[in-house]
């Protein structure tokens, strides 16, 4: 059984979120499909990672994993800081506890009415471009304020093993390392705030060896940096990409070995260089991912020359990255049960295939399930991030699922 599975108790073989059974949950959202988020997981991921990293260490949550205005909220007494992607996200930040002066707004393409709720709220905008540096200046002019700000970094080397990588090579994020002297030049001469600077080379990244090594290099890149700053650095982000374990082969992240890295980089480098730093690292997917399930239920069963499908109320429209039509070379299959039947021994293969007319609707192909009948709920797991808001919702116009924090 996958260990995330394993992480989510089962009564009478209906597996629960929350502590509460599945077909209960469909009853209390009045449909399915629908996500649900495991408040208990998210405390101890965050628990877990506070006793791996090192003390003093700050751990900020990228908002763009999950937004889901109560997962946020919850996590607003758990994590140091929050990074934003877009207004409406620093919206929901803001609405919660969390001092805005915790809060950065990171990403490309911002609009000059995005940048001005970030300047005139005290978010912290992470600069992308020499031309966003300069509309930000005219904005805090004109508002009065003198903006917070750092500088992105596109770094000059690149990650291997990530899942997407974003950094190294030409990148729409952040201003290229070689960059950085000129623009530091000209936040100095606008009057701009600088705090420091965030460098994120890659996410979803297993391998402990090369998130060890890139963040090495990252400290590197800092000191180099910093050699052209004329005020002591307040801000250092190292970005994140800790991986979780989506398919069957994957083996999760060692994170007790990143930590101690961590740890080493902490105290022998970052501290003696940056007294008055406040150092992050910054995390997604490996805060949320494991901690959410998308439960659909099957309005069909059908052979079809000899391939038997489940056809479910749910599909790419939810959940584009389990059906591996977001960012997958090779289609793989996330974890999936059938939530109503964890007792039953897996005895067939099928193919969950969703409600839309297209062949991409596929959830999980060719995987041995117990047997499972019209109206069993069908489970996937590692559903917590990037799965709602990162779908195609409104194709073929079929209704939103709902959200639920149990």
């Amino acid at each position: 059984m996958h260990s995330t599975i394993a992480a989510f108790a089962t009564v009478d073989g209906h597996l629960c979120v929350g502590g509460v059974p599945i077909d209960r949950l469909a009853a209390r959202v009045g449909a399915t499909p629908y996500f649900a988020y495991d408040r208990r997981l998210l405390t101890q991921r965050v628990a877990r990672l506070r006793s791996l990293l090192p003390e003093g260490l700050l751990l900020k949550y990228a908002v763009k994993a999950n937004p889901m205005p109560a997962v946020v909220q919850h996590l607003a007494g758990l994590v140091d800081g929050f990074d934003v992607a877009s207004a409406l996200e620093m919206k929901i930040v803001l609405d919660t506890a969390m001092p805005a002066a915790r809060v950065s707004f990171a990403g490309p393409g911002k609009t000059d009415a995005e940048l001005a709720q970030a300047v005139a709220a005290g978010v912290m905008v992470e600069i992308e471009s020499l031309n966003e540096a300069r509309r930000v200046a005219g904005i805090g002019a004109r508002l009065g304020e003198r903006p917070r700000v750092a500088l992105r970094v596109n770094p000059d080397f690149q990650v291997k093993g990530s899942g997407m990588r974003m950094g190294g090579g030409p990148q729409q994020f952040g201003m290229d390392a070689e960059a950085v002297p000129a623009a530091l030049d000209f936040l100095t001469g606008a009057g701009l705030n600088f705090q420091g600077f965030h460098v994120f080379a890659g996410s979803q990244n297993l391998h402990a060896d090369i998130l060890c090594e890139a963040q090495e290099r990252t400290v590197e890149l800092f000191l180099r940096l910093a050699e052209g700053v004329p005020d002591p650095v307040r801000y250092l982000n190292l970005g994140g990409g800790f991986g979780i374990p989506y398919f069957e082969r994957d083996e999760p992240l060692d994170l007790a070995r990143v930590g101690a890295n961590l740890a080493a980089l902490l105290a022998r480098r970052l501290r003696p260089a940056f007294p008055h730093a406040a150092i992050h690292v910054e995390l997604g997917r490996y805060i949320v991912g494991e901690c959410g399930v998308y439960v659909t239920r099957v309005i069909d069963r059908k052979v079809s020359r000899g391939r038997t499908y489940l056809v479910v109320d749910g599909g790419l429209h939810h959940q584009l990255a389990a059906s591996g039509n977001f960012g997958q070379v090779v289609r793989r299959n996330y974890p999936v049960a059938v939530g109503s039947r964890m007792d039953d021994a897996a005895g067939e293969t099928v193919s969950v295939v969703g409600c839309l007319c297209t062949p991409l609707d596929v959830l999980a192909d060719q995987v041995t399930l117990p047997h499972a009948e019209i109206g069993d709920l069908v489970v996937v797991f590692q559903a917590g991030a990037y799965g709602l808001t990162a779908s195609p919702t409104a194709f073929l116009g079929h209704p939103m699922p709902a959200e639920v924090v149990v």
